[in-house]
């Protein structure tokens, strides 16, 4: 077990049976939209961030980044840790079909998968180092065509996949992960290996 200063806040009982299974922590399900409707939890969940901070980890479906930015919107950013789980395809054991968009949700990621997405974000130990000196901005994904132009959406879902991240990801959000995981040399590594059009020949990441 994995023993975490921060709460977890996930979907539902399966993501939270799965992380318990990983994390020793306090773990908050939001019973997916129903977090809409119940302000004592997320008042809960306020509370907490207040505390030690939280690590919210959804879905990387629609309906899991609607439920993150309504956590996103009522929790100051310094008391939240963003964690994102890639997009791949498959079905929960459990359940007779895929979902709406067909992609595994947390309860159907690989444990190795989940451990090296907190990694990542610098929750647990062995993390990469804190971003360098310059840091990779928004300015940097509309000058290197991620966002704003015409080509930009199918550049940006390269690099996306390239990095294991949800399609869903906001151009706000792919700054501030980005600047986790990359170097802004890394950066400029990949960006160029993507607008060459060239097949990528290792993980930016090692």
């Amino acid at each position: 077990m994995i023993k975490l200063k921060q709460a977890i806040v996930v979907e539902g009982r399966y993501d939270k049976a799965k992380l318990a299974a990983i994390f020793d922590t306090t773990i908050l399900q939001t019973d997916g939209f129903a977090i809409f409707r119940n302000p004592e939890k997320l008042e809960l969940i306020r509370r907490l961030a207040r505390q030690d901070g939280i690590i919210l980890l959804t879905d990387s479906d629609k309906a899991g980044f609607k439920i993150r930015g309504y956590i996103g919107g009522a929790v100051p950013d310094g008391q939240i840790i963003h964690i994102y789980i890639p997009d791949i395809l498959g079905k929960e054991r459990r359940k007779p079909r895929p979902s709406a968009e067909g992609k595994l949700g947390v309860e159907g990621i690989d444990n190795a998968l989940l451990i090296r997405a907190f990694q990542q974000a610098g929750v647990l130990d062995g993390a990469p180092p804190p971003p360098p000196a310059r840091p990779i901005t928004k300015l940097d994904l509309y000058e290197d065509g991620f966002v704003g132009g015409p080509e930009s959406r199918a550049l940006r879902a390269q690099l996306l996949k390239r990095l294991g991240l949800p399609a869903h990801l906001s151009a706000n959000a792919l700054v501030s992960v980005l600047g986790r995981l990359l170097s802004y040399q890394q950066y400029r590594a990949l960006s160029d290996q993507i607008k060459a059009g060239r097949q990528p020949g290792g993980s930016p990441l090692e």
